[in-house]
């Protein structure tokens, strides 16, 4: 199974941002980001297939989240703009499976390997 760390969340100012990242995310796998609250379901945040070509978005964050991975360090980097207090959760990097696609659809069964996540908090 794939070891994933997320690390760069903290705390920030409504309009602020924040760049998340995910080490181990290597480039046989398609990653996404999720993000829970407590008390609500894991959404879906954003995702990127192995090879690039499939970057997905919730609407929830379309225009201010961007996606990327930078294959020689084996990383994916949520970068987050224009924050909103609603964005405020527990943010996780899961993994596919091995040279699997995914389609980006970010169900989280597809998802087997899992980060412990990194907290977001988006107050004044």
């Amino acid at each position: 199974q794939l070891q994933l760390v997320e690390s760069g969340g903290g705390l920030v100012q409504p309009g602020g941002s924040l760049r998340l990242s995910c080490a181990g995310a290597g480039f046989l796998y398609d990653i996404a980001w999720f993000r829970q609250v407590p008390g609500k379901e894991r959404e879906g945040v954003s995702c990127i297939s192995r090879g690039g070509r499939i970057i997905k978005y919730a609407d929830s964050v379309k225009g201010r989240f961007t996606i990327s991975r930078d294959t020689t360090k084996n990383t994916v980097y949520l970068q987050m703009n224009s924050l909103k207090s609603e964005d405020t959760a527990v943010y996780h990097c899961a993994a596919g499976g091995p040279l699997v696609s995914t389609l980006c659809d970010m169900l989280e069964y597809n998802f087997r390997s899992w980060g412990q996540g990194t907290q977001v908090t988006v107050s004044s």
